[in-house]
């Protein structure tokens, strides 16, 4: 938990919701593709908050600005050797990740948010004597339709020589996905969520110089509150998600209840 999500905005329309500038249809050129199921070592829109830098690569203290990055998912430590060690690293416990070296220097001044129209989860039933082992995907969305903003940690990698760096030579900008506790009905689903901060905690998650230590991040490195959780709409889904080769809008689209052997109780909020 996290392992997959959806992103289907455009960035234009992301760029509108979080306040920031977007980058990635600038770099890009292009349109970016609806995403309907987001798979670990893809490329994913990050928001990162920065200080401008001059023609001479100075950063300017007493400025930030906040935009759109595309990221590798599955964070890369400066200190790998190579960009296979990201695959296992696309989340980060929210309780730990200030004392993990892979993730400690990261959460001290490169955290960001990223954004999602919701996140899968399966929930696992164990095999009876009536019924086989199984798990059903659950897709979890503000009932509104405005972006989750989960809670993620960016890296810069770069190889110091050889075929990795003729590979890599701009170097490599990878994420994590924080994750709590989960809270409410989400327990029903999965004793994990993605760490989802809303939005009065962004402008103090983003800031650069910020430590973590602060006051104003420590206290949303927390599982978050039952009322944010109350907004959320958890609906069983197919489970043609299991494949990243099935990337439609029929991901979505929630089951019959009478397709659910045992659907979750939504309200059980405490």
């Amino acid at each position: 938990m996290c392992g997959r999500y959806a992103s289907t905005k455009a960035p234009t329309d992301l760029a509108e919701e979080f306040t920031a500038v977007d980058a990635v249809t600038e770099k890009a050129g292009e349109e970016r593709r609806p995403d309907y199921n987001v798979a670990p070592t893809r490329d994913v829109i990050a928001v990162v908050q920065r200080h401008p830098r001059d023609a001479e690569g100075n950063p300017d203290p007493d400025t930030t600005e906040r935009s759109l990055r595309l990221v590798r998912w599955g964070l890369v430590p400066s200190w790998a050797k190579d960009p296979s060690a990201g695959a296992r690293m696309i989340n980060a416990r929210s309780e730990t990740a200030a004392e993990k070296p892979a993730f400690r220097r990261a959460l001290a001044a490169r955290r960001c948010l990223l954004p999602a129209d919701g996140w899968y989860e399966w929930q696992r039933r164990a095999a009876t004597k009536d019924h086989k082992a199984s798990k059903q995907p659950y897709f979890t969305h503000y009932k509104d339709g405005r972006s989750l903003a989960m809670a993620g940690l960016w890296e810069f990698w770069r190889p110091k020589e050889g075929e990795l760096l003729e590979k890599f030579p701009d170097g490599l900008v990878t994420c994590t996905v924080l994750t709590t506790e989960a809270v409410g009905p989400l327990t029903q689903v999965h004793d994990r969520m993605p760490l989802v901060l809303p939005p009065e905690a962004w402008d103090a998650w983003l800031d650069p110089d910020t430590d973590a230590q602060a006051d104003e991040v420590r206290r949303w490195l927390a599982p978050p509150s039952v009322d944010l959780v109350g907004r959320l709409d958890i609906v069983p889904v197919s489970d043609k998600v299991n494949s990243v080769r099935n990337n439609g809008k029929e991901l979505l689209e929630p089951l019959d209840p009478s397709q659910v052997e045992e659907p979750i109780q939504l309200d059980l909020l405490s």
